[in-house]
């Protein structure tokens, strides 16, 4: 390979008035860019100003050479005394003498020695280094790495290539180096190896100690770590906790990072009061599928005397299918668990709202044309209680559903047209209904006649269903037939004005809508219940044709709903900013379809709905719904919600909900500043986590009924800069008699472990717009450490 000749370039001394004649021209191009005819100057990104230059260009880039005093011979070697400077690139040696050897290409500098390389910087007595290969070694240095703002000190670095290097008898810290001699950083790992890896983004320590306010913790013979936020495979901080019914645990989770698009965090746990614990979770990416498999494994666990277990999982495909209009999309949810108690005894390892009731889901869809259909299978794993025993749902074995879409007259007219086959079956033990095939079916159709100031929608429906019972009904049948025709009109006005509020100006709107629907009777009170339950009342189902979600009853209606809504919104960018919104249903005749063991609707004025939301500070959000009897003019319900959110890091939710003669509940979430050691910064001041700071976190559900807490957690979290500190009292209610207590602690050190699973899954699971303290940022730019 032919070498390329470097030139030497040696820079004069210059007088203050040659440096005043170059920077002339500079001052008056200046001074003409700042008048006001002209446009003020825009930066643009360069592609000369690479992050990484690739090696096939650093050969062939120049090097500069300045200092005091330069000597040499040509095309051969060149000796700088005094002030000596070498640049290349990204790369810049200092040091009070250089030798540079341009056949050997290799740089030899001593006395002060300095060395930036794309924003790592060395310093110490001796340096010896090719430049292009960046082969060589570095006597007693100290060093500063860019991407995790990490330094320590060090016998020697042997540097390998550009991006491997050896450092022996080191030190790693990423605590700030304070000002004095006698000045520790608050951790630090001595190793007797450090090996860097730039292109695995990894490092690796050998014979190594870890040490924390002076104090050795952890002799580690062998671990590697992290040099930037990346993902990096490796042990991340364990977790110290004590619960009242697993006894003291320890947790030590691992995490492989397979691929970029796959990995596993492997979570081992010691109880005292039942054994081992394995929980494993692994996730994977690809161009057609992505999913998520958590498992959990107990053996021999001394609460139960037996093995427990549990299995999730979530999966999402795309199937290239050539009968089908696109991709059809496959979606399985798997949720099993080896016994009725593991939901009591495992309260963390499911995120299920309905604990006791595991889907096992499997859901096909596909698009021919302008049919939309799916084949799904749902089976449910019921977990019970003698104590409270449940009914467990149908399982769906299986349910084929389809529906079309047309407009016909111009697009005047909406006909929508949906059928769905399903198989209901659950053990005869637990269910006194029998099983069935159902067949149901809907025609409907409907015309908006629309106007810039409302609209009105009338729509007619026709429901069809079909059941086919395995027993007979207490009326000896083992079929079933229904039809149902519905008649509904939906209109509504939108006035609008401008308006000021509190000296803003706003656009304000008074949006009246009524809603009216038609339904005869038909008797329906001989037929099985699978899939059908009320709607809950409140402003969404309010305007709804049918009373009942599902399609085993079909309510009969003759009913008038009137509501109105006014909103306020930002001139500048159509932002609501506040809203209020009022609604009441008005019943002709008695709805006689109702659900097994409910009596019918015979209220002719149902409750009132009142809700509204304010938006007015964007740090502030208020929201509410009152549900109100217009008889005994009592609150029937009523939910309130405030949120409270000035910047990162700081956010306080607080929230009321009653329901009459059921519950009263008040729930407060927040994670908030308590003060600075260092800087003495007010409570709101600053948005970015200042070091020295602590930090309150926790969410308390409180029962006004019961007088006591319901679920909470109560922790605090220290943030120092290099590291963080967090311990988390966690209480979760199990039954009305039982909870479960869990006092967890942990530590992080920030560059070196990365964050663990608890207490941070409980954490943000519990708190509404949690933030983790020191999120990964993106990798630092070479330019922000130039010189």
């Amino acid at each position: 390979m032919r070498r390329v000749k470097l030139p030497v370039v040696a820079q004069p001394v210059r007088t203050p008035a040659m440096l005043l004649k170059a920077l002339l021209p500079l001052m008056v191009v200046n001074a003409h860019a700042q008048t006001p005819a002209e446009p003020a100057l825009q930066l643009q990104a360069s592609p000369q100003l690479q992050e990484a230059i690739d090696a096939d260009v650093r050969r062939q880039l120049p090097t500069f050479v300045t200092g005091e005093h330069i000597s040499g011979r040509p095309d051969l070697n060149t000796q700088v005394q005094g002030a000596a400077e070498l640049r290349k690139g990204d790369m810049v040696i200092r040091a009070d003498q250089l030798d540079y050897d341009q056949p050997t290409d290799l740089a030899k500098a001593s006395g002060h020695v300095r060395i930036n390389r794309a924003g790592n910087v060395y310093e110490g007595p001796l340096l010896e280094l090719r430049l292009d290969a960046f082969e060589g070694f570095f006597n007693t240095p100290n060093y500063h790495f860019l991407r995790n703002d990490a330094h320590g000190q060090a016998d020697r670095i042997e540097f390998l290539d550009a991006q491997r290097s050896i450092i022996h008898n080191a030190s790693f810290t990423t605590c700030k180096r304070l000002p004095g001699p006698d000045w520790m950083p608050d951790w630090i790992l001595r190793a007797s190896q450090i090996t860097m890896d730039n292109d695995e983004d990894v490092g690796t320590a050998t014979g190594a100690m870890l040490s924390f306010k002076g104090v050795p913790v952890l002799p580690v013979p062998y671990v590697s770590f992290p040099l930037s936020d990346q993902r990096k495979s490796g042990v991340l901080p364990p977790t110290l906790g004590v619960d009242n019914v697993n006894g003291s645990e320890v947790s030590v989770p691992y995490y492989w990072n397979i691929a970029p698009n796959r990995d596993v965090t492997v979570t081992p746990t010691v109880m005292t009061k039942r054994g081992v614990n394995l929980d494993t979770e692994f996730r994977y990416l690809e161009p057609d599928y992505a999913g998520t498999l958590r498992t959990n494994w107990m053996p021999s666990d001394k609460l139960r005397n037996s093995n427990r277990w549990g299995l999730n999982l979530n999966h999402q495909a795309r199937l290239q299918s050539p009968w089908t209009a696109g991709p059809a999309l496959l979606a399985l949810n798997l949720n099993r668990v080896s016994d009725d108690n593991y939901w009591r005894d495992f309260t963390r390892a499911n995120a299920s709202l309905t604990q006791r009731l595991l889907a096992n889901d499997a859901t096909l869809a596909w698009q021919n044309g302008a049919w939309a259909s799916s084949l799904r299978t749902l089976k449910w794993q019921t977990l019970q209680d003698v104590t409270a025993p449940i009914i467990p749902p149908y399982d769906r074995l299986p349910q084929l559903t389809t529906r079309t879409s047309r407009n016909l007259w111009g697009g005047g007219l909406d006909v929508t047209l949906e059928a769905d086959y399903t198989r209901f079956q659950s053990s005869r033990t637990l269910t006194l209904q029998p099983n069935a095939d159902r067949v149901f079916s809907v025609l409907q159709a409907s015309h908006t006649f629309q106007s810039p100031a409302g609209y009105i929608r009338p729509k007619i429906q026709l429901h069809a269903t079909n059941y086919q019972f395995d027993a007979a009904l207490k009326d000896g049948a083992t079929q079933a037939n229904r039809t149902v025709p519905s008649l509904s009109l939906d209109a509504g006005v939108v006035f609008e004005r401008d308006t000021q509020l509190f000296g803003r100006a706003l656009l304000q709107t008074l949006e009246p809508r009524a809603f009216y629907v038609n339904t005869p009777y038909r008797d329906q009170s001989l037929l099985p219940n699978y899939d059908s339950g009320a709607y809950d009342f409140n402003f969404a189902t309010i305007y709804q044709e049918n009373a009942f979600v599902g399609n085993d009853r079909i309510s009969d209606s003759n009913l008038l709903t009137l509501g109105v809504t006014s909103r306020f919104l930002n001139l500048d960018t159509g932002a609501e900013v506040a809203r209020v919104g009022l609604a009441q249903r008005l019943r002709f005749r008695d709805q006689n379809v109702t659900l097994p063991g409910v009596l019918p609707a015979t209220d002719r004025l149902s409750d009132i709905l009142l809700g509204g939301s304010l938006n007015w500070d964007t740090r502030w959000k208020l929201d509410g719904t009152v549900q109100i009897n217009p008889t005994t003019d009592e609150s029937v319900r009523a939910t309130l919600a405030a949120r409270y959110n000035p910047g990162r890091y700081r956010t306080l939710n607080m929230a009321y909900r009653f329901q009459r003669n059921s519950s009263e509940q008040i729930d407060l979430g927040w994670q908030w500043p308590l003060h600075s050691l260092m800087g003495g910064a007010s409570l709101a001041a600053g948005a970015d986590p200042v070091p020295g700071r602590w930090y309150s976190v926790g969410r308390l559900n409180y029962s006004m009924n019961e007088r006591k807490l319901v679920d909470s957690v109560l922790g605090f979290e220290y943030d120092a800069g290099c590291w963080l500190g967090r311990i988390v009292l966690e209480r979760l209610q199990t039954s009305s008699v039982t909870a479960t207590q869990r006092l967890m602690f942990q530590l992080e050190f920030v560059g070196f472990s990365r964050l663990g699973v608890n207490p941070l899954k409980s954490l943000k699971s519990n708190i509404p717009n949690y933030q983790t303290l020191r999120e990964p940022a993106a990798s630092p730019s070479r330019f922000s450490n130039y010189d």
